[in-house]
Parts: C-alpha cells; sequence; structure tokens
C-alpha cells in the first residue's frame, strides 16, 4: 500500500487543527504517517534540545537512538543543512547509524517551527533498498509545513 498522501494531508490536518503543542503533533503525525504506507517500517521525530543534538522524539516502529549528534548520520546532515535527505542504501552512505539492522534506505526532512528555525527532523525507514523519491518527500514536507509551521506551535 503506498500513501494517499492528500487524503493524508487532510486526515492530519483535522486531527492536529488548534493544537499547539509539538510532542503532541509530532506524537499524531508520526502515527498517521507510519500508518499509511507499507513502505515505511519505521517512522519518527529527532527533536533538536540542545545545539547542534537530536534527541528521540515520538516514534512508531522499534527504539530509535537515543541521541545523535548534528555531525553524525544521515538524521544529523538533515538537521545541520536544513535539507532533505534520501538515502537509496544506507550501507553507502557515509557515518549512517545502524539504530536498525533491517533499514536498507531512508528518507530525513527537516522541520521547521513558526520561525523558520529547525525544530526537529522526521526520520522515516524502510526495509526495501530505493524506497524513496522526491515525490515522498515533497508530500511529506508539505505535511509537516500545516502543522508545525503554524503560528504558536512550541
Amino acid at each position: 500500500m503506498m500513501a494517499d498522501y492528500d487524503r493524508l494531508r487532510a486526515t492530519i490536518a483535522s486531527l492536529t487543527e488548534g493544537e499547539t503543542d509539538s510532542v503532541a503533533l509530532m506524537a499524531t503525525v508520526a502515527c498517521e504517517i507510519h500508518h499509511a504506507d507499507t513502505r515505511f517500517d519505521w517512522t519518527g521525530f529527532y527533536r533538536v534540545t540542545a545545539p547542534e543534538l537530536l534527541k528521540i522524539g515520538p516514534y512508531q516502529g522499534g527504539h530509535g537512538c537515543l541521541v545523535i549528534p548534528f555531525s553524525r548520520g544521515v538524521c544529523g546532515v538533515a538537521a545541520r543543512q536544513a535539507q532533505v535527505q534520501i538515502v537509496d542504501d544506507v550501507e553507502a552512505f557515509p557515518g549512517h547509524i545502524a539504530c536498525a539492522s533491517s533499514t536498507r534506505s531512508e528518507l530525513v526532512l527537516p522541520v521547521f517551527g513558526p520561525g523558520g528555525e529547525v525544530i526537529a527532523v522526521l526520520d522515516i525507514d524502510s526495509d526495501r533498498p530505493g524506497a524513496f523519491d522526491q515525490a515522498d518527500a515533497d508530500a511529506l514536507a508539505a505535511i509537516l509545513d500545516d502543522v508545525f509551521r503554524r503560528e504558536g506551535v512550541h
């Protein structure tokens, strides 16, 4: 089953309307995205909790790494560069952090707050190589902007 991003965007908008707590929003978004597509093996947020530091946030799937510095892994690159990372083969990515041995490909999107700063990254892992493309990244970035760039989100 592939994600119906239009339906997913509408569902998430409805579920998160009026909510301003970023952790509550992350929990709802992670759950909805994770269950929208069979390619998504692990779906979750790493929150910026200190300068150059990500800590695990709400997620769906097996346990994740607890702490990721901006200097390491796909999540660190996405946070440091504030750019989407699409990795077709995690084994070929220099400095990849193997939180789960089943992960073959990864999509990581920076999450921007109302002021345009990176407040987190959304990490989606797949047990299939080459599972993600630019269409996935664009659709998910639009959902993240809808939810987290709203005025009052904290």
